[in-house]
């Protein structure tokens, strides 16, 4: 099931930096993914919930850290960070 997002418009120059950052991500995503299913995998149904969920929470917040260090580095790449 995959949420409802809107679908963005990039043009060439956006194009290629996603699929920039993809590539560079995609390493990462993966070995995060594996964490997390290691993760469930080594709990109880009864252990589902609560402190799992705080568990996964903070996974998934190193993730996004994560992201945002790549798509900076990529950036200062280019001659610096882009501020809107």
């Amino acid at each position: 099931m995959r949420p409802n997002r809107p679908e963005l418009t990039l043009d060439a120059e956006q194009e290629a930096e996603a699929l920039r950052i993809y590539e560079r991500l995609r390493e990462v995503f993966d070995e995060e993914a594996k964490a997390v299913a290691r993760m469930m995998a080594s709990k109880a149904n009864g252990q589902l919930f609560g402190q799992t969920e705080f568990e996964l929470r903070d996974q998934v917040h190193r993730l996004g850290a994560k992201a945002l260090e790549v798509v900076a580095d990529e950036r200062q790449k280019k001659g610096g960070i882009r501020r809107s």
